[in-house]
């Protein structure tokens, strides 16, 4: 192969790289505009608007199968190497990860429109609004590191799945309240948590990508705790060794 085939394959195998890159964020973008949509729907009780969230998950499903196209053509095609290798891969992860999150906006959409049904005036709490509020930062942050390969942001949004989960279980029990003191919230309540339920996935998801995100950056695996598995069985094979040495 002469130079010039080597330079303008090394061109188009950076082009398609940049448009796989470009259809990820596509595909955040609108995931994140649909939760926000679909949470929107749930405390303004627009029906209209929860019905624009179900008919647009269909974007993001094509999107997915568009970044899993270019991604096994990368693979199949370039024969990448080392951290393009690392992001090709986790990229077909991390396109899998938002069409669920379409899915979850879906599932909200499906409780708004149940609620209007149900023409309940119980009030969605201020919990769902700030759980919406940080698990739509969380994936935006987590698409960023992703992209950008930055592990310590990475980090940080695996960090704040901790306060989603937190305003989770308040919101289960300010709920379970409800229920208990009037059995006509019985209802309502149910989809409540099912909203509460769903943004709380929507938080896990976002924190999956940000587990890639240090997985491409560092080349290590954080996800259920392994890497603090493998730093504490090295330390206890270094303590094995030293007290060998001394006995």
């Amino acid at each position: 192969m002469s130079p010039a085939d080597t330079s303008t394959g090394f061109r188009h195998f950076h082009d398609q790289l940049a448009t796989l890159k470009q259809r990820l964020l596509e595909m955040s973008a609108r995931s994140e505009e649909l939760v926000d949509l679909a949470v929107d729907a749930l405390l303004t009780r627009d029906k209209d608007k929860a019905d624009t969230v179900i008919q647009g998950d269909r974007e993001v499903d094509l999107l997915e199968i568009e970044v899993e196209s270019l991604a096994v053509e990368l693979l199949a095609l370039q024969q990448p190497m080392a951290r393009d290798l690392r992001f090709i891969i986790s990229a077909i992860k991390v396109s899998s990860d938002l069409e669920r999150v379409g899915d979850h906006a879906v599932n909200i959409a499906q409780s708004a429109l149940r609620l209007i049904a149900l023409r309940s005036s119980i009030v969605p709490d201020p919990e769902i609004e700030d759980m919406a509020r940080r698990a739509r930062r969380m994936l935006s942050d987590a698409l960023d590191a992703f992209i950008r390969a930055d592990g310590a942001l990475g980090r940080e949004v695996c960090k704040a799945d901790d306060h989603v989960d937190a305003l989770h279980d308040s919101l289960f029990r300010i709920l379970l309240t409800h229920m208990m003191a009037d059995t006509r919230t019985i209802n309502p309540a149910l989809e409540l948590l099912l909203v509460s339920r769903n943004l709380e996935r929507v938080a896990d998801l976002a924190t999956n990508i940000g587990e890639d995100a240090v997985y491409l950056a560092e080349g290590k695996q954080i996800k259920h705790r392994f890497e603090f598995e493998e730093k504490a069985q090295a330390a206890a094979k270094a303590a094995a060794a030293q007290a060998a040495e001394s006995a």
